[in-house]
Order: C-alpha cells, then sequence, then structure tokens
C-alpha cells in the first residue's frame, strides 16, 4: 500500500478516485505545525530559530497519517506546488519525525488534478526543495516579528485591539493617500461644445466635438467658462457645416493573456461582482475537484497539450477564421514569476457545465472563455475619424467626430476584457461619410462640467495597484484585502475602499515613525528577497537580520518618544461629566470618536460625539412594532435621557446612565414600504446576529418576510460573464 498526503478532503476524494487500489490518500486540512499563538515564537537571539508546535486540532490527524505512513511502502507528498504547500510537506514530515531525505518519502506535484497529471507526478517523484521551504518560513518569521512587535505598540499609544502587518499595513497607506488627494482636489470648470449633425436626409444622428478654431486645437479644459462657450458657439445654430476629411484607419486588438491569481481576481470583481476572498474560495473548490489548473500562480504560460486542446476547440467550434497561424505567446509580468507553473485554465477544454452552483459554474465560464480566446485572432476595428468644419463671422470651426466598427470579431466573439473605469464618451458608428459633402444640423450643445477627483478603489483596482508596486503575491491579496476590512481600517461603500478615522490615524502614525514598514520599494524589495530565497541565492536569516535590528532599534526609541495624546489628539471640552462631575474629553474609539469622562474607566459615562436628529429615526419597541424616536424620550426604567449610541454594529438607542441602566433599543431605517407579504407592517432595515444587515417586517416574528436586498433601491442587474 502507497499512502499519499494532500491538504484537503475535496483533493483527496478526487486523487483518491484517479488512483484506485493499492493508494490510500489522506488529508492534513491545511497546515499542521505553525507558531504558537499566545507568544512570540522565535529566538532572536539564536538566528530566528522559530518555535514551531502541533497545531491542537491536527494531534488526531498526525496520529492517523503516522499510524497510516507506518503500514506503508512509499509516502508520497502530493500537497500544493507552491511555497506554502512545500512548508505544509516539510512540517508534515518533522511531526512525524521521519527524516526529509528518507528514501521512502516521494515528493510530487502537478498542475492540475487529471487522471493524466497524477500518474505522470507518480513516475516522476523529487524530493523536498528545501528553498522554497524557506522563502514560506522567511515570510512567515518576518511577519510574526512585525506584528508581534508593532501591534502592542499601536494597543499602548492608539488603542487596544489594533494589529498591524507589512502588506496590510501597505494596502491601508493607499486606500488613505487617495482618499487624501481626493479631499484636496479642487475642481475645475470648464465647458464641453459640439454639435449633433447627419447626413443630409437621413436620420441617423451623430455627435461632433469642438476640436480647432482658427488653427488653435482646442483640449478639454481650455473652455473655462460660459461666457468663453457663448462667443464661440454664437451663430453655429445657423451656420453650414461640411466635411473637410475621412479618415479610415484600421486597428488590431489583441486578446488578454489567460488568467493568473490576480487577473483572475479583478476580472471576477468587474464581471461577477465576486470579492477577491469568494473568488479564491471558488476557484479552490473548482481546482480540488479537478476543473481547472493550480490558481494559484502569477504565470501567463500554457503546456503544449492545452494550446493544442484549444486550438482544437476553436477551430471546431468557430471555424478556421478565428484560429492564428501559430499559438500565441504571452510573456509574464512579473519578473519573479515561477515559469514552471501554468496560467488559470480549464483541466478538461471539452467541458463546459462542471458544477450544479451557481457561483462556482460561472467563475468557470469566465475562465473558459478567457482561455479560449487568449488562444484567438486578433479583432480588426475600423475607426473613422471626420473632421467637419463650419464658418462663423469669418472663424473657422472645426469639429470632429469618431466611430468604430468590427470588421472582423476575432477573440470578441467569444470574450472581452473588463475595465475599471468606463469612458465618458460612448463609441458610435458613424454613417459612410464623403469629403466636401454638407451635412443636416440638428442641435448644438453646450454642457458645463467639472473635473472629478481621483477614483477611490474598488477591490479589483486594489489588487492591481499592489501586483503593479510589486507587493505581494498570488497568495497574498485575497486575506489582505479580507485583513484590512476586518481590523476595521477601512469601509467598503459601494465596492470601493473609504478609510475609516482609525485607519488613517494609524497609516499616518506607521508612515510618519515606521517608515520601513508601509514604504512601497521596501515592501516590494522585501518580496523580492523572499523570491531570491526560495531560488537559493539568499539566506533566510540572512534576510530577517537585516530587517530586523534597525526595526528594533527604532521601536524602543519609539517607545519613548511618541505620546499618545500627540497621535488621537484628545480633545478637553468645557463641560463636566454628568455622573461624577470630573472634565469632559473627545476621546477615540473603535467607531470613531465620541465624548467620555476623562476619569475612564473609573466612570464609564459617553455619549456621541455630535447631536444626532433623533426625529428622522425609529427604533423597534418591546413588541417588535417600529416607533419614532423624538428628542424628548425618557427612558422608562430609570428617567434618564435616550441618547444615541455607536456599537459593534452601528447605531443604537441607550439610555445616558448606560451602562448601569441597561436599557437599550434598536435603531432602523424605515423604507417607508409595506411588508409585500402581511402587507401590515413596514419593511425596515434588520442585522443579523453576526452583524449582516438585511430587510424584514416590522411585525416579526408574526410576520417572518425577509430579504437581503434594499426594497428602496433599483434591482441590481446582473452582469453576465460572456460579454
Amino acid at each position: 500500500m502507497n499512502l499519499v498526503v494532500v491538504e484537503s478532503p475535496a483533493k483527496a476524494k478526487t486523487i483518491e478516485k484517479y488512483l484506485g487500489p493499492g493508494y490510500k490518500v489522506l488529508a492534513t486540512f491545511g497546515h499542521v505545525r505553525d507558531l504558537p499563538e499566545k507568544k512570540l515564537g522565535i529566538d532572536v537571539a539564536k538566528n530566528f530559530e522559530p518555535d514551531y508546535q502541533a497545531l491542537p486540532r491536527a494531534k488526531k490527524i498526525i496520529a492517523e497519517i503516522k499510524s497510516a505512513e507506518k503500514k506503508a511502502d512509499q509516502l508520497y507528498l502530493a500537497t500544493d506546488l507552491d511555497r506554502e504547500g512545500e512548508a505544509i510537506s516539510w512540517h508534515l514530515l518533522h511531526a512525524l519525525k521521519i527524516p526529509e531525505n528518507s528514501p521512502k518519502v516521494k515528493r510530487i506535484v502537478f498542475n492540475e488534478i487529471t487522471k493524466s497529471a497524477i500518474g505522470e507526478a507518480i513516475k516522476n517523484p523529487r524530493g523536498l526543495d528545501i528553498n522554497l521551504v524557506n522563502a514560506q518560513q522567511a515570510r512567515r518569521i518576518l511577519d510574526r516579528l512585525v506584528g508581534y512587535k508593532l501591534s502592542p505598540f499601536l494597543w499602548k499609544k492608539v488603542k487596544s485591539g489594533l494589529s498591524a502587518g507589512r502588506v496590510q499595513s501597505v494596502a491601508v497607506r493607499l486606500v488613505v493617500e487617495k482618499e487624501k488627494e481626493i479631499n484636496s482636489f479642487v475642481p475645475e470648470e470648464y465647458w464641453q461644445i459640439f454639435v449633433e449633425l447627419a447626413k443630409q436626409g437621413q436620420k441617423l444622428i451623430f455627435p461632433a466635438y469642438l476640436s480647432m478654431v482658427d488653427g488653435k486645437s482646442i483640449k478639454k479644459l481650455d473652455i473655462k467658462t460660459e461666457d468663453e462657450a457663448a462667443k464661440i458657439t454664437k451663430g453655429l445654430a445657423e451656420s453650414a457645416y461640411k466635411v473637410v476629411s475621412v479618415e479610415n484607419k484600421e486597428s488590431l486588438r489583441r486578446p488578454s493573456p489567460p488568467f493568473t491569481t490576480s487577473t483572475l481576481q479583478m476580472e471576477a470583481s468587474r464581471k461577477l461582482g465576486y470579492s477577491p476572498k469568494r473568488t479564491m474560495i471558488l476557484a479552490q473548490k473548482l481546482y480540488e475537484a479537478g476543473h481547472i489548473s493550480y490558481m494559484r500562480t502569477d504565470s501567463t504560460n500554457l503546456s503544449k497539450e492545452a494550446v493544442a486542446h484549444i486550438r482544437d476547440i476553436i477551430g471546431k467550434d468557430y471555424g478556421k477564421d478565428y484560429l492564428p497561424e501559430n499559438a500565441l505567446a504571452y510573456k509574464t509580468k512579473s519578473a519573479h514569476a515561477q515559469e514552471a507553473h501554468e496560467a488559470i485554465r480549464p483541466s478538461h477544454f471539452e467541458a463546459k457545465a462542471v458544477s450544479s452552483d451557481h457561483s462556482e459554474q460561472r467563475l468557470y465560464d469566465l475562465i473558459w472563455k478567457r482561455t479560449i480566446a487568449s488562444q484567438m485572432r486578433e479583432a480588426i476595428i475600423n475607426i473613422t475619424t471626420a473632421l467637419i468644419e463650419t464658418v462663423v463671422s469669418e472663424k473657422h470651426i472645426i469639429f470632429s467626430a469618431s466611430g468604430e466598427s468590427v470588421v472582423f470579431e476575432g477573440f470578441i466573439k467569444v470574450y472581452t476584457e473588463g475595465r475599471d473605469e468606463v469612458s465618458e464618451e460612448k463609441k458610435i458608428k458613424l454613417p459612410k461619410l464623403e469629403k466636401d459633402e454638407l451635412l443636416d444640423f440638428h442641435k448644438l450643445v453646450k454642457n458645463q462640467n467639472f473635473t472629478e477627483p481621483p477614483k477611490r478603489y474598488t477591490e479589483a483596482m486594489l489588487v492591481k495597484k499592489l501586483e503593479a508596486l510589486g507587493i505581494g503575491r498570488p497568495s497574498t491579496y485575497a486575506p489582505t484585502l479580507d485583513t484590512i476590512k476586518q481590523r476595521g481600517y477601512v469601509d467598503l461603500v459601494e465596492k470601493r475602499f473609504i478609510p475609516t478615522e482609525i485607519g488613517v490615524i494609524v497609516s499616518d502614525l506607521l508612515v510618519k515613525h515606521f517608515t520601513d514598514i508601509v514604504d512601497y520599494k521596501f515592501t516590494a524589495g522585501m518580496e523580492a528577497e523572499f523570491d531570491e530565497i526560495a531560488e537559493g541565492k539568499l539566506e533566510w536569516q540572512k534576510a530577517i537580520a537585516e530587517f530586523y535590528k534597525p526595526f528594533e532599534n527604532n521601536l524602543l526609541l519609539k517607545q519613548k518618544e511618541v505620546e499618545k495624546d500627540d497621535i488621537v489628539k484628545l480633545e478637553k471640552l468645557e463641560e463636566n461629566c454628568p455622573v461624577c462631575g470630573e472634565g469632559l474629553i473627545v476621546r477615540l474609539g473603535r467607531f470613531g470618536k465620541f465624548i467620555a469622562c476623562s476619569k475612564y474607566p473609573e466612570c464609564k459615562y459617553s455619549r456621541p460625539l455630535e447631536d444626532v436628529n433623533k426625529d428622522n429615526l425609529s427604533m423597534v419597541n418591546e413588541k417588535g412594532d417600529v416607533e419614532k424616536v423624538t428628542a424628548e424620550m425618557k427612558c422608562e426604567k430609570c428617567g434618564g435621557k435616550m441618547v444615541v449610541k455607536e456599537g459593534r454594529f452601528g447605531r443604537f438607542l441607550a439610555c445616558e446612565n448606560y451602562p448601569k441602566c441597561k436599557n437599550t433599543k434598536a435603531l432602523v431605517a424605515n423604507t417607508n414600504i409595506k411588508c409585500p407579504e402581511c402587507k401590515e407592517g413596514d419593511v425596515i432595515e434588520r442585522r443579523t446576529k453576526k452583524g449582516k444587515k438585511f430587510w424584514g417586517c416590522s411585525r416579526y416574528p408574526k410576520c417572518k418576510h425577509a430579504s437581503w436586498e434594499d426594497p428602496s433601491k433599483s434591482p441590481k442587474t446582473d452582469k453576465r460573464a460572456d460579454s
């Protein structure tokens, strides 16, 4: 009997099906050892020696694998082919107390879970790659040192419960700096002028935009005021318009390369609305079921076998016109991409429906179409530009009209890549225009516009920015974005990141006092060093030492220099606490600033920083009905004033003597829409026990109507992946 060890039960089930009798496949359920949870676990004085310990949940698993290993002829370590997978196998051997060079141990890797790939891996085993293990160790140990040393500093100088990390702190800095750009942005007025024209006697109307006045080009921001626009447009409505030139130019549009981890996350966000975390969960399931190749990769390569399959499908399903003479190759952008890996692609190209789960199937469709399109011919686009002249009061004015049409679809027949920002000018198809022909005038348009501030990052845009800076690797993007949301450093509002007040404070603190931690080039340089360790060009202890010694010295210095009041800027108020008589101050809490007693925690009096117009709020009373909140409302238990407070899940109504008096009420947003089921209650905003927002009937539990969709908003359109 041969024993094969993988990470997940789903992967084990698929592989065991392919291997058949004579093989037993067990799963580790991820890592079996890690650094201890409640202490540093790294002996800095002994060359950063880690104290790895068996995870409590893994002890039973280790014992089961140990028992099976004793009966096995060979032990095949079949964990993932990246650094994390290599480290899982290494940790397992140490937990089993088996030497790395034991002849019984074989390391096998494969890019896809198919019968042929598994069989080929069994025939061609190798030993453990200690360089990959060391690269993973270096990242884990460095992140532990930063987090374990810097987080207590934040607890002491800002507030408890905060955390810091190399990649997450850089991500927060990007969001904060973008917000500062937006706040400092000054809108600039400009006017856009265009005319709507048509061929004589035809109904197809097209716009032509002001391009030139008396030989001077007019750019976007050149016309600043309405008066300037009026001077140019005077007489245009009565003028004649003549085509002075028509240029037709064919442009080739190449397909996008097959997916890497980051581009899959970006495109799934744009087209399917999936977060990076959700995308990776779905991709993991597709991989473990044998439907796609390994989903953590920064390579755009495709194997010769895969390309042959793709070209065969293109020829059969779309015709020879869509098949380029030679296979298309793409240059991987990442300087340290592991070229032995492939891009993310289907394992079986003939399979189109692979999952009964709608979300999984949509992601698979996206991967299938992108991969097929990547080997199709370029699209041929005809771009037409017409210059149209008119003369008003001896002023020669030129308007420009442009349009495009598809001459040959090429890869567009299957797939086109999404965009983060949509262009303001829509591409139109112009009628066939001839030089010197006169056109019919239909309308003159003068639009007042203002320049717009920079756009906040979407999840896709932030992943793209991190990748462009060389920060993080395929396996880090999804957990990084998830972490900064969970820590309360950013909020995701209308699918864009906005920094919280605590996020701004922590980011500014790190930028000022721990520059290297959030420096873009420095953090990217550390990633490059991890890659050098993986290639055997650098010792991991040396890389850690060069970072840690200056970091530790700076941390000791800042412990003495930095004062909490300088960071959170606590403001004293000219008002005394109504409970104990001491002064009131503005404090910083998890949910922003609030007014509290200066003798906290001895006195726990607090209230919101700003007065809230309670007349616009509603609450849920003891009967479960919605009741309007009034400014004069008193606590029915102790007679105190009812005030609005901030809690973990947002605002709530509470007695001013809270927590001594524990009278609280849930605040709700009333949609002013009657319940569609009982027709009596109102549809109101509610929260689950975990704080997730939903809309339900105000007569709950008598009426159990509930929906995740806000009924006061228009239904969301389903952006399909088959554009």
